[in-house]
């Protein structure tokens, strides 16, 4: 019996797939427990029309995150903080606070899990902060860490 399913099945196949399953195992638990469907036409092309529009929002949200990655590219955000003896920072700038101060500053909604730091900023300067903005697309911006006066 050929199904569609509607959600990830262990060692079967990914939500969307068209499988290939005996009669039993359809009809005792993949139906009954709502993972997948009968793969007749109306279904299949319920399918299709529902691919077709995953692939449409999918490539938006690509052009979307694109665009905002190239405004990043121009966006300096200031942070102020307590310095030692050698410009060295008290602890180290963390991702909350670069978020809320381009929050504060810029109005830039940015999760602090998508900030990609490889090294604590620890020094005053400009530091480039990369942050993934979609599976393919990683912006940059620039932070310019300065002493408090």
């Amino acid at each position: 019996m050929k199904v569609i399913l509607l959600q990830d099945v262990k060692a079967l196949g990914k939500k969307g797939d068209l499988v290939n399953v005996n009669d039993g195992y359809a009809r005792n638990y993949i139906l009954p427990k709502k993972l997948g469907m009968e793969a007749n036409n109306t279904n299949m092309n319920n399918l299709k029309l529902q691919k077709q529009k995953e692939d449409r929002l999918a490539a938006e949200e690509l052009a979307e995150a694109q665009k905002l990655a190239a405004e990043l590219k121009d966006i300096t955000i200031e942070l102020q903080v307590k310095t030692g003896e050698g410009g060295k920072v008290f602890g180290s700038v963390s991702a909350k606070e670069i978020v809320a101060a381009a929050k504060a500053q810029k109005n830039l909604t940015i999760e602090k899990k998508k900030l990609l730091i490889d090294e604590p900023l620890k020094t005053c300067g400009m530091h480039i902060i990369k942050v993934r903005l979609h599976k393919d697309v990683i912006g940059e911006f620039t932070v310019h860490v300065s002493e408090k006066q």
